[in-house]
C-alpha cells in the first residue's frame, strides 16, 4: 500500500502580519492532485495543522474543504490527523465524529482507563487498501503535553527502566511503549505497523528561527530507539527541515512551505512510503512546488542589495496574493535615515512584497549587551534568557528554563481550554 506523509501545515499563519491563505490553498490543491496521481491509500498529517490554538474560520475552512474534496475524489482514502504543539487538541477532535464519515480520523488527546493504562484502542487506526482490506495499523500519537503523561495515572505503571529520567520524557516513552504493545496484539500477520508522532527526536536538525521549543528546550527530545524494528514506518512532525533520523524508516516530512525566511533553502516536500506486507519497500521525497516565491537579500551594503533587488524577476500580471515575499538585510557603516524610503523607491512598480527590512550596524566592542533587539525574531524564550541575564548577571539554569517553558505551556493550555467551547475568532500571530 502507498502512504503520503506530511506535517506542519500551519494553516492560518500570520507571516510578518500577512496572511498566507492563497499559498496554503495552492498547496492543498497540489496535494490532492498528488494523492490521486500516486493512487495513495492513506494520508498521514503529523501535527501542527494550524498555526495557533484558536485558528481563524478561514484557516479551518481550508482544512475541512480539503477533507471533503479528498473524500469526493478518493472515496477509499484514509486520512489520519494528529494535533501538534501549535494545535488545540480539543479543537482538532471536536468534529471527529463527522470526519469519520469521510474516512478521516482526528486525534488530539490521549486518555487513560480507570486502571491507569493508556486508552490505546482509540489511537489505533486501521489503514485499508482500495479493496477495503486492512493492510496496516496506524499508531496515531498527538503531541503529548506534560499534564497528559505525568502524575498519578502513570505512577501506577510498573515500568522501572525510566528511573532517574526527566518525568516528562519518561512519560512520553511509556505512552509509546504501551501503544506499540497494544498494536502488536491487535494486528494480524501480514499487517504493517506505522507510527505517527509529533515530537523532537535526539539528533534531528532544528531550523534557525521558526520552531517553538515544545516544552523544555532540548530536554523534551526523545530517542529513536522508542521505535523498534517491527515499526515499518515512523511519520514525524514538528521539525520543519525534511530529514531522516538514523534510518530511512524514521522521517520528518518537514513543512510543505517555508514558515520563515531562514527556511527558504529547505527541501520542502511530502514523503511517499510504500509498504509490502509488514515491511517498508521504499520512500520517495516529492518536492512541493512553491506557489509564492520567497527572496532573502543580503546581508550586504545598500548598493549591493539594491543591485540584487533590481535583478529579481517579477510579474505584475500575477494576482497580488501571489507576489513574492521579500526580506532585505542591509549592512551599514553609518546610519542612513532614509533607508526604508530608498528600498521602497526601488520597489516602486515592482510586483514584490517587502515584509522585513533589517539594518545591520557595525558591532562595537563591548556593545553586544546593549544592541537593539528585534522582538519578533528573538521570541519569548530568548527574551526571557536575556532579561534574566541582565537582572542576575548570569544565564538562567536548566531548572529555571524548564519552569519557564512549563509556565508558557500552561498559558497556551489555558487559552486552549478557554476557547475550545467558544466560536473561533481570528488567529493570533
Amino acid at each position: 500500500m502507498t502512504l503520503i506523509h506530511t506535517a506542519d501545515w500551519h494553516l492560518g499563519q500570520s507571516f510578518h502580519g500577512q496572511e498566507r491563505h492563497a499559498e496554503h490553498r495552492a498547496f492543498l490543491t497540489w496535494l490532492l492532485d498528488t494523492l490521486a496521481a500516486r493512487r495513495a491509500d492513506a494520508l498521514l498529517v503529523a501535527g501542527d495543522l494550524f498555526d495557533v490554538v484558536n485558528p481563524s474560520l478561514q484557516a479551518q475552512g481550508l482544512l475541512y474543504d480539503f477533507i471533503v474534496s479528498a473524500h469526493q475524489r478518493l472515496p477509499m482514502l484514509d486520512i489520519v490527523l494528529i494535533a501538534g504543539n501549535h494545535d488545540s487538541g480539543n479543537r482538532v477532535e471536536l468534529p471527529a465524529p463527522l470526519m469519520r464519515r469521510l474516512r478521516t480520523h482526528a486525534l488530539g488527546r490521549v486518555s487513560w482507563l480507570d486502571d491507569g493504562r493508556l486508552d490505546a484502542e482509540r489511537l489505533l487506526v486501521p489503514l485499508t487498501d482500495e479493496a477495503g482490506e486492512t493492510r496496516a495499523w496506524c499508531l496515531a500519537l498527538p503531541f503529548l503535553r506534560p499534564a497528559e503523561v505525568t502524575g498519578a495515572g502513570l505512577a501506577r505503571d510498573e515500568a522501572t527502566d525510566d528511573a532517574g529520567r526527566n518525568d516528562y520524557v519518561a512519560g512520553i516513552s511509556r505512552v509509546h511503549r504501551q501503544l506499540i504493545e497494544a498494536a502488536r496484539a491487535q494486528r494480524q500477520p501480514g499487517q504493517a505497523l506505522v507510527t505517527m508522532s509529533h515530537a523532537h527526536l535526539h539528533g534531528a536538525a532544528v531550523s534557525e528561527a521558526s520552531e517553538r521549543p515544545i516544552v523544555i528546550g532540548g530536554e523534551e527530545s526523545i530517542s529513536a530507539a522508542l521505535f523498534p524494528a517491527d515499526i515499518a514506518y515512523v511519520a514525524l512532525g514538528h521539525l520543519h527541515r525534511a530529514q531522516q533520523v538514523g534510518e530511512a524508516r524514521i522521517r520528518y516530512s518537514g513543512s510543505p512551505l517555508p514558515l520563515d525566511f531562514s527556511e527558504v533553502d529547505y527541501p520542502h516536500q511530502v514523503v511517499e512510503a510504500r509498504l509490502d506486507g509488514e515491511a517498508l519497500v521504499d520512500t520517495t521525497a516529492i518536492p512541493v512546488p512553491r506557489p509564492v516565491a520567497m527572496h532573502r537579500l543580503g546581508p550586504a551594503p545598500l548598493d549591493a542589495v539594491l543591485a540584487e533587488l533590481d535583478a529579481l524577476e517579477d510579474d505584475p500580471a500575477r494576482p497580488r496574493e501571489l507576489w513574492p515575499w521579500l526580506e532585505v538585510r542591509v549592512e551599514l557603516d553609518a546610519p542612513i535615515p532614509d533607508l526604508r524610503a530608498q528600498v521602497e523607491a526601488a520597489l516602486d512598480g515592482r510586483a514584490l512584497r517587502l515584509l522585513r527590512l533589517e539594518r545591520r550596524l557595525p558591532q562595537v566592542e563591548g556593545e553586544a549587551a546593549s544592541a537593539r533587539v528585534d522582538l519578533e525574531t528573538l521570541g519569548p524564550r530568548r527574551l526571557f534568557e536575556r532579561t534574566w541575564q541582565a537582572r542576575w548577571g548570569e544565564p538562567p539554569g536548566e531548572d529555571v528554563l524548564a519552569d519557564f517553558e512549563r509556565l508558557r505551556q500552561d498559558v497556551l493550555e489555558s487559552e486552549d481550554d478557554d476557547t475550545a467551547a467558544d466560536p473561533p475568532g481570528e488567529g493570533r500571530s
